[in-house]
């Protein structure tokens, strides 16, 4: 039986107990998957306060509703799907600026160029790459976060954020090369 498959059961048997009233037990989920959803939320938010506070909602919600979690996916990625929709909300309601982009101007970059760009790890380009991000939308920074931060795969991602797995993709692809003119246009 594969790691993942021994944790998935093991966090189903744990959920049992915990409906079945052993409630300190939550306390596992806290610590297992509490920094995680704290990060993906700070990412979507960009303000580490309303992301301490946002994290805690996050973990009383699906406290509140672990009896409708179905074990159709994995504890995390149900969780991460809450996380996410509870940042997106409280973004929503922040009205952050972003910045928009032409899609004939993204259509006219090729995936090497991103590529070459995306792959430089100097300390310089990871300061830009970071400037890059902060100005993505909050739906845009949550995909980056998942998928490059997370290390989730493309069909957790999708599902945690409530994608088709090629429509996920097709986002990525088109984020990717959105992050490569900001980075351009910091150069410039």
């Amino acid at each position: 039986m594969r790691l993942k498959s021994k944790m998935e059961n093991n966090e189903t048997h744990i959920i049992r107990r915990i409906l079945k009233g052993e409630t300190a037990l939550y306390e596992n989920f806290l610590n297992q998957y509490g920094q995680q959803v704290f990060s993906l939320i700070a990412r979507i938010i960009c303000n580490q306060e309303d992301a301490e506070e946002l994290t805690q909602d996050v973990f009383l919600k699906a406290f509140q509703h672990l009896s409708s979690f179905k074990a159709e996916s994995s504890f995390s990625t149900w969780i991460y799907s809450i996380a996410y929709n509870t940042a997106i909300s409280a973004a929503r309601k922040k009205k952050f600026d972003t910045f928009a982009m032409d899609d004939t101007l993204l259509a006219n970059i090729s995936e090497q160029q991103v590529d070459e760009t995306l792959n430089d790890e100097s300390e310089e380009m990871i300061i830009k790459l970071n400037r890059a991000i902060e100005k993505l939308n909050s739906d845009e920074r949550a995909l980056i976060t998942l998928f490059y931060y997370e290390e989730k795969t493309m069909n957790e991602t999708a599902l945690i954020l409530g994608l088709t797995e090629s429509n996920a993709k097709v986002k990525l692809h088109r984020v990717r090369k959105k992050i490569y003119v900001l980075i351009k246009q910091e150069e410039v």
